[in-house]
């Protein structure tokens, strides 16, 4: 039947089955549906006779996995439907098939070995990494994030986020290999996969440190985030949750969380501090110098005085920098969408880790920095906890910041760190040193969490050797794909 079928319906069921992948996604978090149907288009992978039919299908079922994976993606453009509404179907259709050429490519490659099944596995792995880092990178809806919140995500401390992926591929491919012994293989790596992550997960973890935090959620609306008359309230209420019950040791306000500057409104740190008690607070807040803005965390203490800050580093393409924005100044004077004349953010030197004294030593993350493995490994040292500071409103209330939240939640795994998190609108959370959610605010209201900064783990195995083992494993496998005797898809 699939024999007599057309390019277009092949294609279609490609998008489909692309479409059932992309439930194993967070909020759904359905492995179980996304394994067999990643199996299926495999199936239907190593059965095209030419490799761009192949591509074809494999763009079509990328397109499926991310236009349902990142339907948040619209969210922003829905903050002022007037001017920007127009935008959202573009934004959906335009990013779902671009990301979804890597799914093409790798089926393409696979089709040209003779192994496909296997040569599919060793070209999706290794382009979906590909994909994480080029151009900026955007490791988002990775197939490996299926696994997180369930007992296979531990295996992300030896073998990282692309591990995760790989062994969704493996449980998805050998079943199309080898049939049933396949199936029977499939089921004991997954076995083993969930053995491991429960024997990790057992293990008895550090005391928390001493000293309360207090995490602040204020639950602006995005869209009213930034309207002048408001402005007051908006501080009143950080200022009001900070003061709540009595003044924590550390206070942790989230991303811009001030509709201020302390450049042109200095008696706001004084406001801080009176809230705090003079306590130290992290706040999240535009900054400007030397024309340049900067998105920031500042730690304000005693009178208001900054003694620590982080600017954020990894920006956001077409939100919070324009690509050759700059060089377009420099040629030709286009002040527009060129930071070194004020418009957009400037980016900070790079990832940091701040000395709190009795809190220890943090690496701030701002916003989507979080989704990056390279960028927290690149830290100059190694911190006793993580701290992600984001503005997840603009991602809306479904999808958007449940993905963000897993995501951030996995960086603790692969480095044995535990993170806090403090969200405008949500998710606000305490995550242990191995991924686990320990205490966490209710979604979309104005709150505050009293907590402990729990213990760290020793290096993990991926903080040491990063993504070395999985390239030598994919390299491996490429070379299984390409030099295996016998029949194409068997």
């Amino acid at each position: 039947m699939l024999d007599a079928a057309s390019p277009w319906q092949r294609a279609a069921l490609g998008f489909v089955l692309g479409a059932l992948v992309a439930l194993g996604q967070a909020p759904f978090g359905l492995w179980w549906i996304a394994l067999p149907a990643l199996g299926g288009l495999i199936w239907l992978i190593v059965r095209a006779e030419r490799a761009l039919s192949a591509f074809w299908i494999g763009l079509a079922a990328g397109s499926g996995q991310f236009a349902v994976a990142l339907s948040w993606i619209v969210e922003p453009f829905l903050i002022d439907i007037a001017a920007h509404g127009w935008m959202a179907p573009f934004a959906v259709v335009l990013l779902s098939a671009g990301l979804g050429l890597f799914w093409g490519a790798a089926a393409a490659l696979a089709v040209r070995t003779r192994a496909p099944a296997v040569g599919f596995v060793a070209a999706f792995a290794g382009l979906e990494w590909l994909r994480g880092v080029m151009m900026t990178g955007f490791p988002w809806a990775m197939l490996g994030h299926v696994w997180i919140g369930t007992p296979v995500d531990q295996l992300a401390a030896v073998v990282g986020p692309s591990g995760l992926s790989l062994v969704l591929l493996l449980a998805a491919a050998w079943p199309v290999v080898w049939r049933w012994r396949g199936l029977a293989g499939a089921a004991v790596i997954l076995a083993a996969a969930f053995a491991f992550g429960e024997w990790r997960l057992e293990q008895p973890l550090p005391e928390a440190r001493d000293g309360v935090v207090r995490l602040v959620q204020p639950n602006a609306e995005q869209s009213l985030k930034w309207e002048q008359e408001l402005a007051d309230a908006h501080l009143d209420r950080l200022l009001d949750l900070t003061a709540e019950g009595g003044a924590a040791d550390l206070t942790i306000w989230p991303e811009t969380a001030v509709p201020f500057m302390l450049e042109y409104a200095p008696s706001v740190a004084g406001l801080v501090m009176s809230a705090s008690g003079g306590r130290p607070v992290v706040v999240g807040i535009q900054r400007e110098s030397e024309g340049l803005f900067y998105n920031s965390l500042r730690v304000l203490e005693g009178e208001g005085s900054e003694f620590a800050r982080y600017d954020k580093a990894h920006l956001v393409p077409f939100g919070e920098y324009m690509p050759l924005g700059d060089l377009a100044y420099d040629w030709f004077g286009l002040r527009a969408f060129a930071a070194q004349a004020g418009n957009y953010y400037s980016a900070g030197p790079g990832p940091r880790v701040l000395d709190l004294g009795r809190f220890g030593k943090v690496l701030p993350l701002i916003c989507y920095e979080a989704i990056f493995p390279r960028f927290v490994a690149a830290a100059p040292e190694r911190a006793d906890w993580m701290l992600q500071a984001t503005n997840d409103a603009w991602f809306g209330v479904w999808t958007g910041p449940f993905q963000h939240f897993d995501q951030a939640r996995l960086r603790s795994v692969e480095q044995g760190l535990p993170l806090i998190r403090v969200a405008n609108t949500g998710v606000t959370a305490v995550i242990d040193a191995r991924g686990r959610v320990i205490e966490q605010l209710p979604f979309g209201a104005a709150g505050h969490l009293d907590t402990r900064i729990p213990g760290a783990l020793p290096p993990t195995p991926y903080a040491r050797w990063g993504d070395g083992p999985i390239f030598l494993l994919l390299a491996g496998l490429a070379l299984l794909a390409f030099r295996r005797p016998g029949r194409r898809g068997h």
